[in-house]
């Protein structure tokens, strides 16, 4: 997850779209906001996956830098910046929407690049800058790629200021998503059930002492802590062990073509065959990788991907998500799992995700169990 760019952008396509305009004061205090603070900005510095990949594709591909304009989106300690000037770039332009952009500032001038890296606090859709660019480079992939809405900021400045032949770091992204096995669900469960029985206590005590039926709001209590505790996916970092069949991609991305119409609604159909004998499947998991590939017109030198798939060594600071599957499913080997997907921005805030699920058994004989809809709320 980087830093903060813009507002006004996704408040644009989101009123295009049909959902209620953004109030990008209220965005500013709940999203942007967060990013100003600098323990922030260090737990995204100490994700070596990110880093090492980010400056890999810079160094590793100093042609894309060397002599160019490159314009970062949503700079935060401004690392980024840094880095394309000391792979050669002649000019960069560093937009940051929060006050963070003043630790850039500095940064930029101990690192001895304040000749060439300008810093600009602001929003991507209101700033001008006074040229075109060769290069973006942005890391503004949110939890399961898509969860903050920031990379319509990076749209906006690919629209408003990449030059043809211009290139996008990354270039390409795709989201993934695999059945798993995980004791989440029935621990989730567990603490549903007794927040469940704290409230019972709950309406017999006020009957009982103060002579209130507190009953009438039982059903509301219950769809409040369902969502929460069942409906609600769940940041893990997740060991290879517990993916138990075959990912598969819902989503793919040319960072240099894609629209925020395409962004703003992801429906997908993949079948999962299972590879463990004798399991159950608790839940899907979803993560994504991004790629440093240039452009068919500008290729890199040497591609650079930054993944974010289960890892036995700890993974990432985005980890991955867990979509629990309530009731989970009895299966073996040979079996596929049958998924209807779709993701869409929250009516509610937009930076947030609420996906559907419709998923059936497919046996090894071909025999399909019932299917089960449910609703998840990437929050």
């Amino acid at each position: 997850m980087a830093s903060t760019p813009n507002g006004a952008a996704a408040a644009t396509s989101s009123a295009a779209g049909g959902v209620p305009p953004v109030d990008k004061e209220v965005d500013f205090a709940n999203y942007f906001c967060t990013y100003a603070y600098l323990y922030h900005q260090k737990e995204m510095l100490c994700d070596r996956v990110r880093m090492d990949a980010y400056h890999s594709a810079v160094f590793r591909n100093p042609h894309h830098f060397r002599g160019k304009v490159v314009l970062d989106v949503g700079t935060g300690s401004g690392i980024l910046a840094i880095w394309s000037a000391q792979a050669g770039a002649r000019k960069v332009y560093a937009v940051e929407a929060t006050n963070v952009a003043e630790h850039a500032r500095e940064l930029v001038r101990a690192n001895g690049v304040a000749d060439i890296v300008e810093v600009i606090q602001g929003t991507m859709e209101d700033i001008v800058l006074p040229e075109k660019v060769d290069v973006i480079i942005s890391e503004w992939m949110g939890y399961y790629l898509l969860r903050e809405s920031m990379f319509d900021s990076v749209i906006c400045a690919r629209d408003r200021w990449l030059n043809p032949g211009g290139v996008m770091y990354p270039s390409h992204a795709r989201m993934w998503l695999a059945p798993i096995q995980s004791g989440l669900g029935d621990k989730k469960m567990e603490d549903f059930d007794l927040a469940m029985n704290d409230w019972n206590l709950f309406v017999e005590d006020t009957q009982s002492y103060y002579g209130v039926n507190m009953n009438a709001l039982t059903k509301a209590y219950r769809a409040e802590h369902e969502k929460f505790y069942l409906k609600s996916s769940i940041w893990n970092n997740l060991h290879p062990n517990q993916v138990i069949g075959q990912p598969a991609v819902i989503k793919e991305m040319d960072c240099l073509t894609a629209t925020v119409e395409e962004i703003q609604e992801v429906r997908a159909q993949v079948s999962l065959p299972i590879n463990r004998d004798r399991t159950r499947v608790a839940a899907l998991a979803g993560w994504f990788d991004v790629h440093f590939r240039g452009s068919q017109q500008n290729p890199a030198a040497e591609e650079v991907e930054l993944n974010t798939a289960p890892d036995e060594n700890g993974g990432t600071h985005w980890g991955q998500q867990v979509f629990l599957l309530t009731p989970s499913l009895r299966a073996n080997e040979g079996d596929s799992i049958n998924v209807s997907f779709s993701m869409v921005r929250s009516k509610e805030n937009h930076r947030l995700m609420d996906m559907d699920f419709t998923y059936e058994l497919q046996e090894s004989s071909g025999k399909k169990l019932p299917a089960i809809s449910t609703k998840i709320f990437l929050e």
